[in-house]
Order: structure tokens, then sequence, then C-alpha cells
């Protein structure tokens, strides 16, 4: 994929900033996975027990630089969720959703996998969220801006995800990428510890 990964102006952040927010997801990630093994565990066993299939599924997502890297989540559809091979989005009431599935999702517990993302380095706590190369091809016949966004990493939490949730039509995604392109101008450690607190005040709410 051509990216326009080496225009660095839209990015804000120097390199020590974002040698800081490296260290600070690894050590976060590290951390968060020790501390909720237990819940991990909980949600494995409750998976296997009530739907067949895998607990947690990899899909191929684009990141940092245009490159592909499998994300990681705890399976909330069936298994045969996109079986005619065409991506679909996925939307806050799908039918193809599990009963265990709904409720993970309600919690965002199905996103913790992703922390694993984070200490490989493939993602960040802050960041866009990386999308399929089917709807960044679709994205970018409205705007091919999406490419500046390969000039960082990825993210599980952002102020789109906050406030634009799920995105289930084109409209939405285009919103989201204006507020990740606006958020790439002007982010900085102190921008994403103050998303990270929206985040976990909306997920208490």
């Amino acid at each position: 994929m051509n990216t326009k990964q080496n225009d660095q102006s839209i990015d804000r952040m120097n390199g020590a900033e974002r040698a800081m927010k490296r260290a600070c997801d690894f050590v976060g990630a590290f951390l968060l996975l020790l501390l909720l093994s237990p819940v991990f565990f909980i949600i494995y066993i409750i998976q296997k027990i009530n739907n067949p299939g895998p607990a947690i599924y990899k899909q191929e997502r684009i990141g940092k630089g245009g490159l592909v890297f499998n994300i990681y989540k705890f399976r909330t559809m069936v298994v045969d969720a996109e079986k005619d091979g065409v991506p679909q989005l996925e939307k806050t009431d799908d039918p193809r959703l599990t009963d265990f599935g709904k409720l993970l999702r309600k919690h965002h517990f199905d996103e913790l996998p992703q922390l694993v993302n984070v200490l490989k380095g493939d993602m960040s706590f802050v960041g866009y969220r990386p999308e399929r190369k089917f709807f960044i091809d679709k994205i970018m016949e409205y705007n091919q801006d999406y490419e500046l966004l390969f000039c960082s990493k990825p993210g599980i939490t952002s102020l789109a995800t906050i406030l634009n949730g799920y995105t289930d039509t084109m409209d939405k995604m285009l919103i989201r990428l204006q507020m990740d392109l606006d958020y790439l101008k002007k982010r900085s450690l102190w921008l994403d510890a103050k998303i990270i607190g929206k985040t976990v005040v909306s997920l208490i709410n």
C-alpha cells in the first residue's frame, strides 16, 4: 500500500515524546495483563463453554507505515460471521453477535486482548482505530488523507472512539477520520492522558 508515511509534518509529537509514549505503553500493557489475567481466564472459560470455535480471534488490520498486523479480540460473533467472504461493518446491535458477545461488547471486554498488541508494539493505548484494507480503500475513495495516519501507531482508544462510537456507516467513518487527523496535529503525552481518563469515565458510566 502506498502511504504518505514520510510526511511527518502532521504529527506534533517529537522523537522524545514518541519514545516516552512507547515506554508508557509497554509498562502499562504489561501491568494490565498481569492484573487482568484472572479476567482473561474467566472470559476464556465462559467462551469455550457457551460458544463453539476459538475464544480469541485475530484479524488483519493496517497499522503504522501502512503495514499489516494481526489484531486480537475476544470473539463476540458467530464463527461464520462473514461466511460469504465480504467484509461487513460491525453494528451496535449486530444480529451476528452471540449472547455472551453482546455482554463483552457492552462493557468493551472484547478489546482486552489488544493489550498484547500494545505490548508487542503494533498499537498504542491512544491512537486511531486500525481498520481493514477493504474499508480503508472505501474511505480513500472519499478522502485520500487517511494515509496521513500511517505516520503513527493505531490505538485502543481515541476521542473519535469515545465520541463517535461504532463506525457502522461511511459518514461516521469520515467523521472519525477527521477527528483522528485533528488529534494527530495536536497530540501530546498530556492529551493522551486526558483521552485515557475520558475513556475510563465512559467505561464506568
